[in-house]
């Protein structure tokens, strides 16, 4: 696709709600006739039927492909997901039309979580763009391959709000910032869905994982969630409703329990909040094999308490078990489930698949027979300019001493480190159908860059790790990580003796995609110290020192920012994740990017987030006294904040001001402040409005971003930012969890990142 293309795609944009550009009163009609279509349906389906379609079966060795044909024609499988070929979703889709009593379609859904066949930068990074328009071409792009797959629904977005960088599952989120990540999911599920998913090129959203998933006790993978119904509504539901709001057609529901009730069995979260407080409509679907975990949560005797449970408590869809189909009907004959609890799930999925457009056409993400492509991975169907656009909006400068970048193409470049020739791992976590022999790494991006300008001599230089339990617990599923069996040290003095003949050093470390990925918490936040040994080998050499760092999480990085000259954040950047490390390295992309996670500098830090509740006796660092909130043996605050990110220009901020001192109630105030390019480069940053409610009736939170711009300047150019601020950006919920905003006093901070603001207030009437 050419590279006007992705300017084309974002204008063609429909955001809002699914059918949002219709009016109400066709909605209404709609609605009409889609409850009559299944009404009347549901009339001529037998028990068992209504429980088929309570099945989300996965393709995989434990479920062979001829034995789900079987179930489908009888009826017994109501979608399907992990099956991402035109040609195997045709012949399952065959079979329920053909063979089934009844004729019920079949949908197919997938993670695609950041990108189908073209594969972007994790969620984090996407965030770190700050960059909506870029988000949501990124999303569009993937709902558009999905769907051109056969694809219905995908399970995402993920926005769970996480504060614990151990968490495994941070790479597949937004960040920290409740405010934030609420605003992507809301651009997440207009992509996707574009006003309609039974359209061509569109897809059904199912946002996860709900909910509270990222508040697991110690960043632990599955572990339990403890919190107060105010922190709840503050802090980690709003996301979820932004994306319920947007008009989300799918929640998954997550595999934690919430003050010692597993979400599974929870109706109070998925009928009293999200169906009678929130309008939810869609449809519920647990995660892998979370109904039978009831049992070991410890809430059911045994799986048919557990299938009791969890139909009762609101889960329409029991993804990949066997439960539902095998305990349901024996529960409903002795009066232990209601007949009528099976037609509400029953009807939630079929209005599911009424509004994919599969009674219409059971066929129309797929096209007509014959048009399947001949080669499914075929380079024409990924989209790499969007790629490569949006990737390098995501790379965060964390460190450039001495203007050491941006890289020249001439002289002698030694690349090193484990991941810098790794297709693999430059793809990250949950990358979905593509193909890793389609990625671009580092060491071929920089080549591709210089060309012949200059010489890039590699050399691998260490193991993602030497700990061998640890690259078998990678391993353990698929061969993702490689190891090299020679000694640590032979690979150092290779690596030394290329950094010696070199004029810079670029080393590419940090964590294998499979570091962080679901089941992969972490205790220990640090880059493995086997690249340690060859990143302070490699300061040895005297030569300047560049880090490129490949992760899914913060990490604690304050031994290795002493090292480096510079240092650049780079995520696990996706197919065109290469080329896109160059333009940035190379000085062709400014960088712009800004961190949507706090870095710690250790691990003894954690939970540590920016907008976190003042105390009695807080923590100053001018007069930082004893008897504060504090660490005695480290500095209290972090190695680099929520918001920070460099340009190799500068930018500075001045003549901040707010339109008005007061702000009446349903009105709006403006701040504005003027920003300029200080420096001798063109290039962007993120202009940061927060606000802090200074006296409230409940603690409120030293400040909280509620606006940001991101602007683009030439060298030498200013430009006057204006960020508004409304009532509803004052709001929050009280100790009896009312919604509102109350009169006093509120300060506004300006900035470029959340720690180095300039202040002014004013009073709320």
């Amino acid at each position: 696709m050419k590279w006007l293309c992705v300017v084309s795609m974002l204008s063609g944009l429909a955001f809002g709600p699914v059918f949002a550009q219709e009016s109400s009163a066709t909605q209404g009609i709609y609605a009409q006739e889609r409850d009559a279509f299944v009404s009347n349906l549901m009339k001529q389906m037998t028990l068992e039927e209504k429980i088929g379609q309570l099945r989300l079966i996965s393709v995989g060795p434990d479920n062979p492909k001829e034995a789900i044909r079987e179930g489908i024609s009888k009826g017994q499988i109501g979608a399907i997901f992990n099956t991402v070929t035109r040609q195997d979703i045709r012949v399952m889709q065959d079979q329920a039309m053909q063979l089934s009593r009844l004729k019920i379609p079949l949908f197919f859904a997938y993670d695609v979580v950041h990108g189908q066949r073209t594969v972007f930068p994790i969620s984090l990074g996407l965030a770190a763009s700050f960059d909506l328009e870029a988000i949501a071409l990124s999303g569009r792009v993937s709902a558009q391959e999905a769907s051109d797959d056969g694809l219905n629904m995908t399970f995402s977005p993920m926005v769970d709000i996480t504060r614990d960088p151990r968490w495994g599952r941070v790479s597949e989120g937004f960040g920290e910032d409740t405010w934030l990540v609420s605003k992507i999911a809301k651009v997440m599920v207009d992509a996707y869905q574009n006003g309609d998913p039974s359209k061509p090129g569109s897809v059904m959203a199912s946002v996860k994982h709900f909910a509270l998933y990222g508040a697991v006790e110690g960043g632990r993978d599955y572990n339990t969630v403890d919190m107060s119904p105010l922190r709840m509504h503050q802090d980690y539901l709003p996301p979820y409703k932004a994306a319920v709001d947007a008009g989300s057609g799918g929640v998954m529901v997550s595999l934690n329990s919430i003050n010692g009730v597993p979400a599974t069995a929870n109706p109070w979260l998925l009928k009293d909040l999200l169906r009678d407080q929130w309008g939810f409509k869609g449809i519920t679907i647990s995660d892998h094999g979370a109904i039978k975990e009831l049992i070991k949560h410890g809430v059911a005797q045994d799986a048919r308490d557990a299938v009791r449970l969890a139909i009762t408590s609101g889960v329409d869809m029991s993804m990949s078990d066997e439960y539902y189909d095998q305990y349901l009907p024996g529960l409903v004959k002795e009066g232990l489930v209601a007949e009528s609890e099976i037609d509400r799930a029953c009807r939630d999925v079929l209005n599911t698949k009424y509004d994919m457009g599969l009674f219409k056409d059971p066929y129309n993400h797929l096209g007509p027979v014959g048009s399947d492509p001949q080669d499914t991975n075929a380079e024409s169907r990924l989209h790499r300019a969007e790629a490569r656009v949006i990737a390098r909006k995501t790379m965060v400068l964390l460190k450039n001493d001495k203007q050491t970048l941006p890289l020249q193409k001439q002289g002698t470049i030694a690349l090193i480190g484990p991941m810098a020739d790794s297709q693999r791992d430059i793809m990250g976590s949950w990358s979905a159908a593509g193909v890793v022999k389609q990625s671009v790494t580092v060491r071929e991006g920089l080549q591709n860059a210089v060309k012949d300008k200059a010489s890039i001599l590699y050399a691998k230089g260490a193991n993602i790790t030497q700990d061998k339990s640890i690259v078998d617990y990678l391993n353990e599923y698929e061969t993702a990580v490689a190891f090299d069996t020679r000694p640590p040290q032979q690979m150092i003095d290779e690596a030394v003796k290329i950094a010696k003949q070199a004029d810079v050093v670029v080393a590419v470390v940090g964590e294998a995609q499979g570091m962080a990925h679901e089941a992969s918490s972490r205790a220990d936040i640090t880059i493995p110290q086997s690249q340690r040994d060859l990143i302070a080998a490699l300061k040895a050499t005297g030569k300047p020192l560049v880090l490129v760092l490949m992760n899914g999480r913060p990490l604690a990085l304050s031994w290795e920012s002493e090292q480096a000259d510079a240092m650049l954040e780079t995520w696990y950047s996706g197919t065109e994740g290469g080329n896109a490390i160059a333009d940035v390295l190379f000085g062709d992309y400014n960088p712009s990017g800004k961190l949507p996670m706090t870095f710690p500098r250790s691990v003894g830090q954690i939970p540590i987030y920016y907008n976190h509740l003042n105390t009695g006796r807080p923590f100053g660092k001018e007069n930082p006294g004893k008897y504060t909130s504090r660490y005695f043996d480290s500095p209290n605050g972090p190695l680099y904040p929520f918001g920070y990110g460099l340009s190799y220009s500068q930018f500075a901020l001045s003549d901040f001001k707010l339109s008005s001192p007061e702000m009446a109630r349903d009105g709006k105030i403006t701040a504005s402040v003027m920003l300029k390019n200080t420096g001798k480069y063109n290039g962007a940053t993120v202009v940061q409005l927060y606000v802090q409610d200074v006296t409230a009736s409940v603690s409120r939170p030293i400040k909280e971003l509620r606006n940001f711009k991101k602007v683009t300047l030439h060298a030498g150019q200013e430009q006057r930012v204006e960020l508004p601020i409304t009532e509803d950006d004052l709001k929050f919920y009280n100790a009896s969890l009312k919604w509102g905003a109350e009169p006093g006093k509120f300060n506004v901070f300006v900035g470029l990142d959340s720690d180095n603001l300039q202040q002014q207030s004013f009073t709320l009437k």
